[in-house]
């Protein structure tokens, strides 16, 4: 029954999918043709302002800009990172690390428009701002029952059976490794969860940005001694890269299309950009204008995709084993393992935890705020409470089963998701466009950016945080 309903999914995703990588494609040009290539000539800007610090107003808790950075990260940098890269380059060849590249310069762009207007129509709540597309859905274009449909999408995609994945990949990789049982493992990552989300987005900020920064330079620091004892063999591996990417040679089966295709397939699974779950971490910072957590935000798709993406790509690449029959997290395991022995199994494993747990914490925080949006203020306290404890047993249920039906359904949802997102970012990318010309002005004067909501008077009675 089970495999019936996933090969179902399957059957409708695989040209939504296709469909949906080209939609993303040409916002993304647009967007980079608008705002000038934003991405590619404000990157030094992006970096300075990811460690400006954040001054709170009147004592009040908030969330800094590093922090809600580290929160999107945390769900951006998982499964995909490791296990989806392995199998990009199994099915489309090592070409398809070129195309996931290109994948992340392209959609940088779109994850800047829906961060910056995530900021722009927040809303005050009892902890920190919150906002997301849901909300400039609703403010913006005034169709809460659109926004309603986004919603249901993101917490059935993130909220909900993304984060079984998650479980099961750590479980996974924790029996290969150390012969832990799913059972055990299950237990544990529930307890876990626990903790951490009833703590609120308070302790949620905290988690994340001590564990991210930690597990990225931990990951780093291993594919650059990777590269470093391997320095010789990089002109090739890029040559066989850039050689697949363009169909000049095949290598494990992939043509240029099925290149294409998994390399923005892949990207787009791991960095999330344009599908609309950034921008509800991007909302909660404290910031004195919407365009600087959009330009933190874009750096992110850079650290997931050119950075960690990249390190999964040359650690196999190098090993020479992209071809020899493994798939997955297992390749990524094996692949380790050939440049330090067999410690390499134990060392993904590890990674992989800390990888996959803060991707449960970063999503399990889209779904609260996507829940708090649907109960508009109703019951609100009583409905989290209930989806945190769901939640718990969600990560124990996708630490143990088989689940093809549940990447089958992130598919799905993936789809419904950005297809929302992306119709609301071209309806109002016009305001992210003006928000970055007056933030350009006002660097130009010499002035470090704070944003009136006077300067974009026909919605200043929904930026009510402005």
């Amino acid at each position: 029954m089970e495999k019936s309903i996933a090969n179902f999914l399957n059957l409708i995703n695989e040209p939504l999918g296709t469909l949906l990588v080209v939609v993303l494609s040409v916002v993304g040009i647009w967007f980079t043709v608008k705002t000038r290539g934003m991405q590619f000539r404000m990157i030094g800007e992006m970096i300075r302002l990811l460690f400006q610090p954040t001054q709170s107003k009147n004592g009040e808790k908030t969330v800094s800009s590093f922090q809600a950075f580290t929160i999107s990260l945390a769900s951006r940098v998982g499964t995909g990172n490791l296990a989806g890269v392995a199998t990009a380059i199994v099915v489309g060849g090592p070409g398809a690390i070129f195309w996931m590249w290109v994948m992340a310069l392209i959609g940088s762009v779109n994850t800047f428009v829906e961060c910056t207007l995530a900021q722009l129509f927040k809303t005050r709540g009892k902890e920190s701002y919150i906002g997301g597309p849901a909300y400039y859905i609703t403010k913006g274009l005034k169709k809460r029952w659109f926004a309603c449909i986004f919603s249901v999408a993101i917490i059935l995609q993130f909220g909900m059976t993304n984060n079984m994945v998650q479980a099961n990949t750590i479980s996974s990789s924790f029996i290969q490794a150390f012969g832990i049982s799913p059972m055990m493992m299950g237990v544990m990552l529930s307890l876990l969860t626990a903790f951490v989300v009833f703590g609120g987005i308070q302790r949620i900020a905290k988690f994340c940005s001590v564990v991210v920064p930690f597990m990225a330079l931990f990951y780093l620091a291993i594919a650059l001694w990777v590269i470093i004892v391997n320095v010789t063999e990089i002109p090739n591996v890029f040559m066989i890269i850039v050689r697949n990417a363009f169909g000049f040679e095949q290598a494990a089966g992939g043509t240029i299309g099925m290149a294409v295709m998994m390399g923005f397939k892949r990207g787009i699974f791991s960095n999330e950009a344009g599908e609309g779950s950034a921008p509800n971490a991007a909302a909660t910072a404290e910031v004195t204008h919407p365009v600087k957590q959009g330009l933190i935000q874009t750096l992110g798709v850079f650290t997931d995709t050119l950075v960690v993406c990249s390190c999964t790509a040359f650690i196999i690449m190098c090993s020479g084993l992209y071809d020899c029959g493994a798939n997955g997290i297992e390749l990524t395991q094996v692949s380790l393992s050939a440049h330090i022995g067999e410690i390499g199994k134990s060392i993904i494993a590890v990674t992989i935890f800390f990888f996959a747990f803060s991707s449960v914490i970063g999503n399990y925080y889209y779904g609260e705020c996507n829940f708090e949006f649907l109960c508009n203020g109703s019951h609100t306290k009583a409905v989290v409470n209930a989806y945190r404890v769901f939640l718990v047993g969600l990560v124990f249920v996708g630490s143990l089963m088989a689940i093809d039906v549940v990447w089958a359904l992130v598919d799905f949802a993936m789809v419904i998701v950005s297809v929302c997102n992306l119709i609301a970012i071209l309806l109002l990318g016009k305001y992210a466009i003006r928000l970055l010309q007056d933030y350009q002005q006002q660097k130009r004067e010499g002035k470090d950016p704070v944003y009136h909501a006077s300067t974009i008077p026909e919605i200043v009675e929904e930026t009510e945080c402005w």
